[in-house]
């Protein structure tokens, strides 16, 4: 999914319990290999609809062209892994460590990030080229033995990439949503029901003293820890994501023209921007439709909404005489009823129904605001160097986001995983869960 690069969820150099499994006493399995190579080869499925003009265009200066992306993911590996681990690995070029960098201020001076889009080269082949270098570099690397620090690397970096994958769909699909032509970036199956869901389930909860944070099983970024203490209030999450057909509602009772329903920020931000309903939603002749990554067509009332910022989701709760969840409300009860471990599918990249019989099954189509702002947990501590920077120094002025989308690559979809965006991001696969409290 996303990275910080984007304000988005990121982490440690580490896995909260160490190296993977694949990884062990300094050896990287055959296993590690073929990991690499999938999660590599992916990213250039992902780009290789897009012709050299979608790649390069830069439509606002929080989406990132696609070539950048593919190139910033390769520019990781070289800087941090090859670079230090790799003896007598030459850099491709010494400029894509200006060209490249994305934050990393103790690496050097970068690039400014509006001006990625100015970029016209390297072209979409040079940066291939790049690509194939940095992966025999890497493949040759991992046949052999390397220390744990490198091996944790390596796997932070394969981390990395799918959040950038996850980016770029996101980049993507707003690139190409500024062209009046409307185009498609994939043909996607359809096969959502037009009717409306039924009455919204609750599931209770008693609260008390509950503990969250990554449980040190399997890979987990360093946002996601250390597993710390919570007390919670008694409370009840929504089963289910707020509707398309629900959000329709909302903007048909003036949502968007009441004041009294909206924070201080939020009311300015529709305002300034003549927000009138979600992200991609167009009023035609016959109703509201929808852009997506297959094109255009008619908003589906079963659907979760997406593309709605903090202040929307906020809004809409306060309407709907809710509230937003807090992340450890989120986690104690997604963690009880674990989510699915797969959701993505290249050819179905839009937020499916959900008929909310499972809170586990019903996360991962869109990202759920929560009403908790990005901190530390207890304890945190950044890790030292550059890749320290991952994280932790954005913790500040951001909102987190639990469960993950459509566009979120397999293996992210867990309880514990902490996304994070401006409380007016609109362009990420953001959606809302409602919360409320119990006597």
């Amino acid at each position: 999914m996303g990275t910080a690069e984007n304000s988005s969820g990121a982490g440690n150099a580490r896995a909260a319990a160490g190296v993977s499994d694949v990884m062990v006493s300094g050896r990287v399995g055959v296993g590690w290999r073929e990991r690499y190579c999938e999660v590599r080869s992916l990213t250039e499925e992902m780009a290789a609809v897009l012709s050299a003009e979608d790649q390069t265009v830069q439509s606002m200066p929080d989406v990132s062209p696609t070539k950048w992306h593919r190139a910033h993911t390769s520019w990781f590996f070289e800087e941090f892994v090859l670079g230090p681990h790799a003896p007598g690995y030459e850099a491709a070029d010494p400029a894509y460590r200006y060209l490249f960098n994305s934050y990393y201020e103790a690496v050097g001076p970068r690039h400014p990030r509006p001006a990625r889009g100015l970029l016209s080269r390297p072209g979409i082949e040079e940066v291939a080229s790049y690509r194939r270098q940095v992966d025999a570099a890497m493949l040759d690397l991992l046949m052999t033995p390397i220390a744990d620090e490198a091996a944790a690397l390596v796997e932070l970096g394969l981390h990395h990439e799918q959040q950038h994958q996850e980016l770029l769909l996101m980049d993507i699909k707003h690139v190409l949503s500024q062209n009046p032509l409307r185009p498609v970036y994939r043909v996607q199956r359809d096969t959502t029901p037009a009717a409306k869901p039924g009455p919204t389930p609750w599931i209770d909860d008693p609260g008390g003293l509950i503990e969250m944070g990554h449980d040190a099983v399997g890979f987990a970024f360093d946002n996601e820890t250390p597993r710390h203490a919570v007390h919670l209030g008694p409370y009840a999450l929504a089963s289910r994501p707020v509707t398309c057909g629900e959000w329709e509602s909302f903007v048909d009772d003036g949502g968007y023209q009441r004041p009294e329903l909206w924070l201080s920020d939020g009311w300015a931000a529709v305002m300034a921007n003549a927000w009138e309903a979600p992200l991609y939603w167009r009023r035609a002749e016959d109703g509201w439709v929808v852009f997506t990554l297959g094109g255009e067509r008619p908003v589906r009332a079963a659907e979760p909404v997406c593309h709605v910022s903090l202040y929307e989701a906020d809004a809409y709760a306060r309407w709907a005489g809710a509230r937003l969840p807090l992340e450890a409300e989120w986690e104690h009860l997604v963690r009880a009823d674990q989510p699915r471990a797969d959701r993505f599918d290249l050819d179905d990249l839009h937020p499916r129904p959900v008929d909310g019989t499972s809170l586990g099954a019903s996360v991962g189509e869109v990202w759920e605001w929560t009403a908790s702002p990005y901190v530390a947990y207890p304890g945190f501590r950044p890790a030292p160097g550059a890749v320290g920077e991952y994280n932790g120094k954005f913790m500040i002025n951001q909102q987190v986001l639990r469960g993950g989308a459509c566009v979120t690559p397999p293996g992210h979809l867990r309880p514990t995983y902490r996304n994070f965006f401006p409380p007016s991001a609109r362009w990420p696969f953001t959606g809302l869960r409602l919360a409320k409290d119990l006597p």
